[in-house]
């Protein structure tokens, strides 16, 4: 039952509304254990990234495709109406804080103040929530992004570094996570081709539609329509 792949699949509207340096868009964030990619479906902006070689700039617009793996620092940027398909690996582990934002140094480095400005009130206040999350990962990101200009790794890799530790405790989840759906989804389709080679059909007798319906939610990139791809609705018989 598992979306193919194991991935999830999010639609994303990019924030407008400018943050502190000016600019529009989402909350700058990596991820520890998977990739994410952008297929763009409207509007225009960029994919600001930040890695150990540097700061890049990646233009968006309609058609525009993009992936990028763990650790790839990455902040959307809307310059009109910015809307994109997310197609995210290892469904689970994202919503389980596989993310991590570039909050300044001194949050990252504690988990208890990561947790306080990384978590969003429910009911009235979460707008505004949400932007001053945007404008504390955008502070810390311009800091990362000068020290890489002028030469000095050290602040990246204290980031990557506490980050690690962040996550670390969720390792164990995680893993269960992954061997419920992508493991547990490859081992099927391997037999699945045992049983082709063999000539042996049978699985084709179990084919099944299902449906999982968007659900709105506030995101770090923008305002975003997600999928429970790990529990859809299955439809058995014919409407």
């Amino acid at each position: 039952m598992t979306f193919p792949g194991g991935t999830s699949v999010t639609r994303l509207s990019v924030y407008s509304g400018a943050c502190s340096d000016g600019l529009e868009g989402g909350t700058p964030h990596m991820h520890t254990a998977s990739t994410e990619a952008y297929v763009v479906i409207g509007g225009s902006g960029a994919l600001q990234t930040l890695d150990p070689r540097g700061f890049r700039e990646t233009e968006l617009s309609g058609g525009s495709t993009v992936w990028f793996t763990p650790g790839t620092i990455h902040r959307a940027i809307n310059r009109g109406g910015l809307e994109v398909v997310v197609v995210m690996q290892n469904a689970g582990l994202p919503e389980a804080g596989d993310a991590v934002m570039t909050f300044p140094p001194e949050i990252v480095a504690d988990a208890a103040r990561y947790r306080e400005a990384a978590t969003l009130p429910s009911g009235a206040g979460a707008e505004e929530a949400v932007r001053h999350r945007r404008d504390l990962a955008v502070a810390g990101f311009l800091r990362l992004s000068e020290s890489l200009a002028n030469g000095d790794p050290g602040p990246l890799r204290e980031f990557y570094d506490s980050a690690v530790a962040l996550v670390r405790p969720r390792v164990a989840g995680w893993r269960r996570t992954w061997e419920d759906t992508v493991a547990r989804q490859t081992r099927h389709t391997a037999e699945v081709l045992d049983a082709l080679e063999r000539g042996d059909g049978t699985h084709l007798g179990e084919a099944t539609l299902l449906e999982s319906p968007p659900e709105a939610r506030w995101g770090m990139c923008g305002n975003l329509h997600t999928h429970d791809v790990a529990h859809p609705q299955v439809h058995s018989a014919p409407s």
